[in-house]
């Protein structure tokens, strides 16, 4: 697969979801857990989302426990946290492994498109990647990378 757009992934609710969907929008990819000391940048995602979506901004949401087990919860209890905690309503999915045997074959593909400090591993919850309007990944963002320092990379990929 060469394209984002290839793949599909559950929602949080369990509903299999196609990334044609999101075709012609600019997306921002975030591997998330509830109890990190990053969790607090779900307010910023949050906020990333209500300022840009009308433009064509989505954020994808990917629960993960492989880092220190910061996110044991299940499902339901993680959509419960991410409303009640920060008012998340872009879309979450099923929790997911990022890095290893059976790491989500998204991750596997924007590993492979975008490696890292670490290669082609994830380094730890908060790793974002953005994508842009035709599917090609544009950038990978560290797990410190606070989501407004991304803003301008993506009001650059609305533009284009």
């Amino acid at each position: 697969m060469s394209n984002f757009h290839d793949f599909k992934a559950k929602t949080i609710t369990g509903e299999e979801t196609s990334m044609q969907d999101y075709q012609d929008n600019v997306v921002l990819v975030v591997n998330t857990a509830s109890k990190c000391g990053l969790t607090p940048q779900f307010e910023g995602l949050q906020k990333l989302h209500e300022e840009y979506k009308d433009a064509g901004l989505k954020i994808l949401g990917f629960p993960c426990n492989q880092f220190a087990s910061q996110d044991p919860g299940s499902n339901e209890e993680i959509a419960t946290f991410c409303l009640k905690n920060y008012g998340v309503d872009f879309t979450m999915f099923d929790k997911i492994d990022v890095n290893g045997d059976d790491a989500h074959p998204i991750f596997d593909y924007l590993k492979d498109e975008l490696g890292g400090t670490l290669g082609k591993k994830i380094k730890w919850n908060f790793t974002k990647f953005l994508i842009g309007k035709d599917g090609q990944p544009i950038k990978r963002f560290s797990p410190t990378t606070k989501p407004k320092d991304i803003e301008k990379h993506i009001k650059k990929a609305l533009k284009s």
